[in-house]
């Protein structure tokens, strides 16, 4: 079963995909990390943009997943290197590039045909799943989303402000929202959920129950 989560930056789809994910038995699949692996790669090899480069790079990215999802570049897992507020917009820029899509699409339909699954993103809806028997869009008030990535950037040592976090999410929100390839959008029939007032575990706990709709549909 595919349990597809999308929904804006910080509006926790990460940290509840994990524990939704712990609680049914499921693997999680990142895809913004994957977007993110494939942003430091290119970065690292000095890609700016579309090109013959880029297209070397998705040749031979080396990205893949370890048993319990967590996402390894050549084996080795890539940790926090690919949650700075610079891969955070870096991968913004390259998920709008058709080749990257391209070649992370693939990758993400094989992990989810080999087993159950919780996948966020923001095009896991509408693009990559489209036919997921659970849908969850996932949001919270900007003001909501800075604070709590403003805990997350603190948490890594990282300064910052909320102003200045607040500013990077409304642009991350409308780079998302109006690329020409896969923007993000809620799917017709997904289950939007507001996480603004809600806590963590109230937001898996309902999540919870839009999948146990969905398997009960399915039986």
């Amino acid at each position: 079963m595919i349990v597809a989560i999308d929904g804006p930056a910080g509006a926790g789809k990460s940290t509840v995909s994990r524990l939704l994910a712990e609680r049914l038995g499921f693997l999680r699949l990142d895809t913004g990390a994957l977007y993110r692996a494939i942003a430091l790669v290119a970065t690292q090899a000095g890609v700016e943009g579309e090109g013959p480069a880029l297209d070397a790079v998705l040749a031979d990215h080396g990205i893949d997943l370890g048993p319990d999802g967590e996402v390894l570049l050549r084996g080795v897992p890539v940790g926090d290197a690919i949650r700075t507020p610079e891969m955070s917009a870096a991968s913004s820029k390259f998920a709008a590039f058709p080749a990257v899509r391209a070649a992370l699409l693939g990758l993400q339909r094989a992990i989810g045909a080999q087993r159950d699954v919780v996948v966020d993103g923001r095009d896991i809806g509408t693009v990559v799943f489209p036919r997921a028997p659970a849908k969850v869009f996932l949001t919270a008030s900007v003001e909501e989303r800075a604070r709590r990535r403003l805990q997350d950037l603190e948490a890594q040592g990282i300064a910052a402000d909320v102003e200045t976090v607040k500013a990077e999410i409304e642009a991350r929100d409308h780079a998302d929202s109006t690329r020409a390839v896969a923007p993000l959008k809620q799917a017709p029939d997904a289950i939007p959920v507001d996480a603004t007032h809600l806590s963590i575990e109230q937001v898996v706990q309902v999540c919870a129950l839009i999948v146990a709709a969905a398997q009960t549909r399915e039986d």
